[in-house]
């Protein structure tokens, strides 16, 4: 959609991107208070993923994956269990796409398929969101592309070299509709390996708008991303981060989704721009804070002015400390009392 990726080239507050992903865990219900928190907490959109039992694992990872023992809390059964439990069935994402529209938030998701990105054209999403994983899956790139829906790339795992590719597999279809998402793919990431400041290269290499797709804990990272230019953010989300499932753990709850849509407004507006600018409010602070030149003792009536006489004192509504070079050598109209602000209409 064409107002998706205008906003995009705008100056504007970062578009946030609720990422559910499998967070629903297969129940519409879960899935349906997500998003109502989701807008709630003034996020632009939420995401899913869009894969089913055959469309993204291999019979040979499944039978290799029988069970994930690291975190017992957070996962159940084997792979392929889990997955038959929370990928979204074809009629779920109409289900659920209809609701985005009634409640008036954009709903999205990742395809991992040529026939999830039919499913998607179809729902009519205002953009397509390739996971980092598909980054040099050229072929999958350019199906996605030649749907001319806005593409937006993550671009975790991947060097520059294979985003540059990406970018231009995507482009040598006509489509140039593309948001670039610097994105590091651990949950959640070291610090040291987050590189921010990746964004600005991006910017730089890329004439294209540049997000954040991010996996670390918290908001300081995201929020600081805005800092940097971000125009998108994504972030995982659930209503509660001690649920059975993949993400939660590493997911913002509402109370963080709803600090980032604000916090992220805040930075934006507070960035401003390079012009110096002194508003009202600091014309008007200039008045009590400033200092003003004043008689350093009793003066009489013309005497000649010099450094001596003088002080510079609060507030700042009288002669400024700067004018001095036309203050001195002039005479006084009138005695002055000690700490009285001069005025102009007092010098001959």
């Amino acid at each position: 959609m064409k107002l998706f990726f205008e906003r995009m080239q705008k100056n504007s507050h970062p578009y946030i991107i609720a990422e559910i992903g499998s967070n629903h865990n297969g129940e519409m219900d879960l899935a349906k208070n997500i998003i109502n928190s989701a807008k709630e907490c003034g996020a632009d959109c939420v995401k899913f993923q869009s894969f089913d039992n055959k469309s993204l694992i291999s019979k040979e990872e499944y039978d290799r994956n029988q069970k994930y023992n690291d975190s017992p809390k957070k996962h159940f059964g084997s792979l392929k269990e889990m997955v038959d439990k929370y990928y979204l069935r074809r009629e779920q994402h109409f289900e659920l796409k209809n609701y985005c529209d009634k409640i008036g938030i954009d709903f999205a998701s990742s395809p991992f398929s040529n026939e999830e990105v039919d499913l998607l054209v179809e729902l009519d999403v205002p953009f397509v969101k390739v996971a980092s994983m598909d980054i040099n899956n050229l072929p999958f790139l350019e199906y996605i592309a030649s749907k001319n829906k806005p593409v937006v790339l993550s671009t975790g795992m991947a060097d520059l070299a294979e985003i540059e590719t990406a970018v231009k597999t995507i482009e040598n279809t006509g489509n140039n509709e593309i948001v670039i998402l610097h994105c590091i793919s651990i949950y959640p990431p070291k610090y040291e390996d987050i590189n921010l400041k990746n964004i600005l290269m991006l910017k730089e290499a890329f004439s294209y708008p540049v997000g954040f797709s991010d996996h670390s804990l918290g908001t300081s990272i995201p929020l600081a991303s805005v800092a940097l230019g971000s125009c998108l953010i994504e972030k995982h989300f659930t209503l509660d981060k001690d649920l059975p499932g993949w993400d939660h753990a590493i997911s913002a709850d509402p109370a963080e989704l709803k600090e980032l849509v604000q916090e992220s407004k805040n930075i934006f507006t507070a960035l401003g721009s390079k012009r110096r600018i002194v508003s009202h409010d600091e014309f008007e602070k200039r008045k009590k804070f400033r200092r003003s030149l004043l008689a350093a003792k009793n003066l009489s009536k013309g005497t000649i002015l010099n450094a001596e006489f003088l002080l510079s004192k609060r507030p700042g509504t009288g002669i400024a400390p700067n004018e001095i070079k036309y203050v001195i050598g002039k005479k006084l109209k009138k005695d002055y009392e000690a700490d009285e602000l001069l005025k102009w209409e007092d010098l001959e």
